[in-house]
């Protein structure tokens, strides 16, 4: 798999079913999902593979895990999309129900070794019904690799929670802007870290269409699993 990411928003895709090649102009007869969702033949790679995963609602008193399903994992926009259109969309997702998109190999749990010293960036809309539009752009920020430089990987994945009287969407990170407990780091380490982290989540309010007086918090998982929820005080915000 090609280890360079394509830009979403610049595929040169012609209304007739072709492809343009934009360095020099030439056409090639290639179907993407675009034209036909289950017979496309040509890929454009991402940067990551990404896996799909479904929280359901609780039907009596279940563990987590029994909620938490794998749905499907892709490495292509045309995958994607595949995918993105055959799905139920968060709008119509009932209530308890989560959509959490992760690179492959990471959970969407506190505990997974990727995410336990990290944290996650986190608005609360008002209403019960998601807006697919910004849930939709904030899955492409995420596998287009927009919010972060591409040696940050701090970036694991993006959820959006469906509850009685509001919605949620978080964003995941590796770390919290703090060394793990036990280990030491400078003051400068500290301010790098909070830095790089402020940074995504400056690109991820924009995302979310959000206006300046609208706060997007940062919290760390540690913070929540202690707290023993997901809404723990905020570290900081933007």
């Amino acid at each position: 798999m090609a280890d360079i990411a394509v830009p979403l928003d610049t595929i040169p895709i012609s209304p007739n079913g072709t492809m343009t090649d934009t360095t020099n102009g030439s056409t090639s007869n290639v179907v993407t999902v675009f034209d036909d969702a289950d017979n496309f033949n040509v890929k454009h790679p991402l940067q990551n593979t990404w896996t799909l995963w479904f929280t359901k609602p609780p039907t009596g008193k279940q563990d987590w895990n029994e909620l938490l399903k794998e749905v499907i994992s892709f490495n292509s926009v045309e995958e994607f999309w595949g995918v993105y259109n055959n799905i139920t969309p968060a709008s119509e997702l009932a209530q308890k129900s989560d959509y959490h998109l992760f690179k492959q190999g990471v959970r969407p749990e506190w505990e997974d070794a990727q995410n336990k010293h990290g944290g996650r960036w986190h608005y609360t809309f008002k209403g019960s019904k998601a807006n697919d539009e910004i849930w939709l752009s904030a899955m492409l920020a995420a596998i287009g690799e927009t919010l972060e430089e591409s040696e940050e990987n701090e970036v694991m994945g993006v959820v959006v929670n469906i509850r009685k009287a509001f919605w949620r969407i978080g964003l995941w990170t590796r770390t919290a802007g703090q060394p793990p407990k036990g280990k030491a780091a400078d003051q400068e380490d500290r301010d790098a870290s909070r830095k790089r982290l402020e940074h995504i989540g400056i690109k991820f309010k924009e995302v979310l269409k959000l206006q300046a007086q609208e706060m997007l918090e940062f919290s760390g998982h540690a913070d929540s699993a202690h707290s023993g929820s997901s809404r723990a005080k905020a570290k900081f915000a933007v």
